[in-house]
């Protein structure tokens, strides 16, 4: 099992089989003439799915073993792969919408980091196009149902399993920790905790923060929850300079 392999693995495991938020996506794209932007692709779960339904798309992750598994991926379909950091990313031509889905602007750092992002984001916009972000204001309260069973994916007889033990916010971060287990084909254990940060974001905060890049709010969207996964708020801000 190669690096690139595991990496891909356990995106695909985490994230693979969200499909709540894909009918937005599509729907964004049906209604924009033009090229598509995807930050923080990984293996390809949105930007495939775009493709297939006959959008270009540019895809984007700093992740260099998440950007050759989609290259993979996506032979003959319209598809740009580019490995590059959504802070500091520059495109040869401009495109009409740009999404950001799972949380990605608040797996940035800092308020900082999101703003060099969406300047960048505007930079890649033609007049008058749309970014298109989804965040999460609310995590599941202790009545909430919690995820029923760990996140489960077989590849060539090894096991990958992702349980959600922990989100909870944590100062101005909300704290998302997972149990990474793998089976071998001979039955062997292997685990360990994997931890990612979000940054706590509301909608209003972050159209303020778009308006000094130069967009304008032009209304918000809702992913309802599923099982396995909180809902999300899905900004929309059109580039306006």
């Amino acid at each position: 099992m190669t690096v690139n392999a595991a990496t891909a693995i356990w995106h695909d495991v985490e994230c693979g089989g969200y499909e709540a938020d894909l009918p937005l996506w599509a729907e964004l794209a049906e209604r924009r003439a033009g090229a598509v932007l995807e930050l923080g692709c990984g293996t390809g779960r949105v930007a495939l799915h775009l493709a297939r339904r006959g959008h270009d798309v540019v895809a984007l992750d700093r992740d260099p073993d998440l950007i050759a598994s989609l290259a993979e991926r996506a032979a003959d379909l319209p598809v740009q792969p580019v490995a590059a950091d959504a802070r500091q990313f520059e495109l040869p031509r401009p495109v009409a919408l740009a999404l950001a889905p799972m949380q990605f602007l608040q797996l940035l750092p800092t308020a900082s980091d999101r703003a060099a992002c969406l300047r960048r984001v505007a930079a890649a916009l033609e007049p008058g196009g749309l970014l298109a972000a989804a965040i999460v204001e609310r995590l599941p309260q202790a009545d909430d149902p919690l995820p029923p069973l760990p996140d489960v994916r077989e590849v060539d007889g090894w096991v990958y399993s992702s349980l959600p033990v922990l989100a909870a916010p944590s100062g101005e971060q909300i704290v998302l920790r997972r149990l990474r287990q793998v089976i071998s084909p001979t039955g062997a254990l292997s685990e360990e905790d994997d931890e990612i940060q979000l940054q706590a974001l509301s909608s209003q905060a972050l159209e303020a923060e778009a308006d000094q890049a130069g967009f304008a709010p032009l209304g918000r969207r809702w992913i309802p929850p599923t099982d396995a996964h909180v809902g999300s708020a899905v900004v929309l801000l059109e580039r306006t300079r």
